[in-house]
């Protein structure tokens, strides 16, 4: 069974267009990775400062090998002083079954 998070980062004003191109370098290489089914950023329509990412793995262990590469880790490490507060990761499931 795959497993999907739907991940909710919240950035300073004044840095979002730092974090929307350093989340937007990173896509590339996420989608080429074996696990990786979908990786979907999105900026919050509303004009907040919110970065919005639906992300499906072939499994835990594939969402976990994501997080252990060095351009995601770089990204995170960008992230430190942007965010307003930490990300919020969710576990969803589908409706259908």
């Amino acid at each position: 069974m795959s497993y999907t998070v739907f991940a909710t980062i919240p950035v300073k004003p004044e840095h979002m267009e730092a974090a929307a191109q350093a989340v937007a370098s990173i896509v590339p290489a996420t989608r080429a990775e074996d696990g990786c089914l979908i990786f979907e950023p999105r900026r919050a329509a509303d004009g907040s400062s919110t970065i919005m990412i639906f992300e499906e793995w072939a499994d835990r262990d594939a969402f976990e090998f994501h997080h252990a590469q060095e351009y995601t880790k770089d990204v995170f490490a960008q992230y430190e002083g942007w965010l307003q507060s930490p990300p919020q990761l969710v576990e969803v499931r589908s409706l259908e079954g």
